[in-house]
């Protein structure tokens, strides 16, 4: 059996794509514009702000216009951390399948650790997790590996009998750069313009628990 599976968070642990896209909403009316379809919104929500922003208004980083709006997104966002936030289906009973074999699980996101842990406090997921780790953590974000082997180190895992589970393939990227398993959530944000296929994960599931199939044909190896 691994020892631990990680999860990235928006877009693979829970549904946080509702409250993101109702903030990018807000800020749109505030500014005169007509918010922009979830549908076109939803694949960029696992690139945070710089993703809705580029998808709501069409900027970029480097636009004179882009801090401010940046700033107030991430006020409002504080706010209204967790109005319709939700654990994708079939997400708590995998995570009761995980306790129940004794494989300890966690989060790794790029999410500022300071959202992060209010949502997984809202979840009722703080006392089980054993660990969350945002992308401001540590110094490099995903797809660098610091955050999962800075997770690895925080709860004594050895990141070879490691499960890292993400719908970004930055999240493969990273997964792979630390020596772990990686598991593609085919049920996630998928806003990478690469093809799912194209991530070299070591599989693609469409539901969480499509994990529990993984872990028993890979538990000799792992």
């Amino acid at each position: 059996m691994p020892e631990a599976v990680l999860f990235d968070l928006d877009g693979t642990l829970a549904d946080t794509a509702p409250d993101l896209a109702g903030i990018l909403a807000h800020l749109q009316l505030e500014n005169g514009l007509a918010p922009t379809p979830f549908e076109v919104l939803r694949p960029q929500v696992s690139n945070g702000v710089r993703g809705l922003l580029s998808a709501g208004f069409g900027l970029t980083p480097d636009a004179p216009a882009y801090a401010a709006l940046a700033q107030r997104f991430l006020t409002l966002y504080a706010a209204n951390l967790y109005v319709e936030t939700c654990l994708f289906p079939g997400m708590s009973e995998l995570l009761d399948s995980l306790d129940e074999r004794g494989i300890a699980w966690g989060v790794v996101t790029n999410k500022a650790e300071r959202f992060a842990r209010p949502i997984i406090e809202a979840l009722g997921l703080a006392e089980r997790s054993i660990c969350v780790v945002g992308g401001d953590t540590v110094a490099r974000a995903k797809p660098f590996p610091d955050p999962l082997l800075h997770a690895c180190k925080l709860a004594t895992l050895d990141p070879s009998r490691c499960i890292y589970v993400g719908d970004d393939i930055r999240d493969i990227k990273a997964g792979k750069a630390a020596g772990m398993r990686t598991l593609a959530a085919a049920y996630g944000y998928l806003g990478s313009n690469e093809p799912i296929e194209a991530w070299s994960a070591d599989a693609i599931i469409e539901h969480p628990l499509e994990i529990l199939s993984f872990i028993k044909k890979t538990d000799r190896v792992l």
